[in-house]
């Protein structure tokens, strides 16, 4: 399964961010059942993604999060590509349909 990098400091989620230009942040919270079930299944779609670091971030721990993406429920997925958001979904995901939205997006961004 994908590695998952622990981001527990808005400073950490920037430089992350600046470090990776393929970035996929996952936003949950402690309390959020969906969260739980949502991202072992994340990290396996991700597997098939090389080039993408997937970065968590506990929402109630870094709350500046929440106003710097425009954050208002959990869980929230973004894909980011040099620093910019070109991905967005929230609490009810349809894998499918996401895995067909990465995949589009990382074969133009990959050629």
């Amino acid at each position: 399964m994908k590695k998952v990098n622990e981001l527990t400091t808005l400073n950490m989620v920037e430089e992350f961010l600046e470090k990776h230009e393929l970035s996929f942040l996952y936003v949950s919270t402690p309390e959020c059942s969906t969260c739980h079930a949502i991202l072992p299944k994340l990290r396996e779609l991700l597997d098939q993604y090389p080039l993408i670091h997937l970065g968590h971030i506990d929402a109630r721990q870094v709350e500046e999060v929440a106003e710097k993406f425009l954050i208002l429920t959990a869980p929230i997925m973004l894909l980011m590509i040099n620093q910019k958001e070109y991905l967005r979904e929230d609490r009810f995901v349809r894998f499918g349909r996401l895995e067909e939205k990465l995949g589009t997006i990382y074969e133009v961004y990959t050629r």
